[in-house]
């Protein structure tokens, strides 16, 4: 029986969907990785597994709209840390703090709320992917508008050539990725 790294494991359960949404985007789906719940433990471990070290551990999961809800909701009940979400624009029912971000074709805008984070707070800013860098670029800005340390950008799957990663690497975030593809 052949022995698969964790990283190979996961990659093996990320569908690749041609031309969604768009001709030539090659989409990477990481809803199989949700529905076994072996694969889904091994994901949320090894992120866990990574954070429970105390130079790495959070204060306080962020996790953006929407699939970073999934993971980082549970990464925090794991690590026993509060989760705080990142929405977009008009979701959040408090008083909220707002970011703008340009998209390849407009702009959109995520927000938190204003009393989500304490300034020192140790933030770990999970997404599902990395593209372009622009919604965790917006989310990094946010948490740090209210003081908080974005300690590091965490995602299932980076798209390099996209040059993301690079860009928040660049703004001094630290990025970790499970798994990358070439392409996009």
């Amino acid at each position: 029986m052949q022995h698969l790294s964790v990283n190979e494991y996961l990659r093996q359960h990320i569908r690749t969907v041609p031309d969604w949404p768009a001709p030539g985007v090659q989409f990477r789906d990481i809803t199989p990785l949700l529905q076994d719940p072996k694969v889904f433990r091994v994901l949320i471990d090894a992120f866990v597994h990574r954070y429970m070290d105390q130079d790495k551990r959070p204060d306080v999961v962020a996790g953006l709209d929407a699939r970073g809800f999934i993971i980082g909701a549970v990464i925090a009940y794991e690590l026993n840390v509060g989760f705080v979400p990142i929405r977009k624009k008009g979701k959040l029912p408090f008083t909220t703090v707002e970011e703008t971000y340009e998209l390849e074709y407009g702009s959109a805008t995520v927000e938190l709320h204003a009393d989500a984070v304490q300034p020192g707070d140790r933030v770990l800013l999970i997404d599902d992917l990395i593209a372009t860098g622009g919604t965790m670029m917006a989310g990094k800005k946010l948490l740090e508008r209210l003081g908080a340390t974005v300690t590091e950008g965490a995602v299932i799957v980076d798209l390099p050539e996209l040059g993301g990663s690079k860009r928040l690497r660049d703004a001094g975030l630290s990025v970790f990725h499970l798994v990358d593809f070439d392409g996009h």
